[in-house]
């Protein structure tokens, strides 16, 4: 059952939250943005804001749950975080292999530590691991994944914030591309994303097109929901083929 309005997962599962800028990506970041507004709403976890906090009471949530179900893995937060104790990010991945009947997806933006972390390491076959590229200076976090083996490899390209020009899409099953959100959002030329499709058509892999953000693809700027998420005049909401080893 979807319980997240996040389109291309079922579930969230946050073991840890808050998180802290590293890239142009991060500026109006919608976590941050929800964070706070739970600490005034007094939800208890958030008393600190977005400062960045391992919450082990909720590592057994998965396991708590039998129906297969898809989790994105720290919608709040970043696994990768420079914050996060390897000892802790072990008792994760734990949890995910105990868990065979879920699939995970992990989207990072600190490629170094997801590098650092699975040196010694395997990843689960039950996790797509995923890093954000939001511009042409962040591709190299593309090179890193590649070199990493995942049943499922993806990138995704929001807030896409500029053109990335070429991408070198090899070993990448799944390209999720979006725009900005919310009263700053930054907004996103039709030329980036079609860029971006075709090479995804060439190369042959899944390309999912999640919303306009902010600023329509006519550059007008709106509710999000106005502007919706039709790409050339059609949805574009591919996945990648993915065998469960269940």
């Amino acid at each position: 059952m979807k319980t997240t309005k996040i389109e291309w997962t079922e579930a969230t599962w946050n073991p840890s939250i808050g998180c802290s800028k590293v890239t142009a990506g991060c500026k109006n970041c919608y976590a941050e943005v929800m964070a706070k507004r739970l600490q005034a709403m007094g939800i208890s976890c958030y008393e600190d804001g977005f400062k960045f906090k391992t919450l082990p009471e909720r590592l057994t949530q998965p396991i708590n749950i039998k129906k297969p179900t898809k989790f994105f893995v720290n919608s709040m937060s970043d696994l990768f975080h420079k914050s996060m104790p390897f000892d802790f990010l072990d008792k994760i991945f734990e949890v995910i292999e105990n868990t065979p009947q879920h699939n995970y997806q992990i989207l990072t933006k600190r490629e170094n530590t997801l590098q650092k972390y699975f040196l010694n390491r395997t990843v689960p076959k039950n996790v797509w691991l995923g890093v954000t590229v939001e511009n042409e200076h962040t591709k190299n976090r593309i090179d890193v994944l590649r070199n990493i083996s995942a049943a499922i490899r993806f990138i995704s390209l929001e807030p896409l914030i500029s053109d990335v020009g070429k991408l070198n899409l090899k070993g990448i099953h799944w390209v999720i591309v979006g725009g900005e959100s919310g009263v700053r959002a930054r907004p996103m030329s039709p030329e980036w994303v079609i860029n971006i499709k075709n090479q995804c058509d060439k190369q042959n892999i899944a390309f999912f097109f999640k919303q306009w953000g902010t600023w329509g693809e006519d550059g007008v700027k709106r509710n999000k929901k106005e502007n919706g998420s039709f790409l050339l005049g059609k949805q574009w909401k591919e996945e990648p083929i993915f065998y469960s080893t269940v």
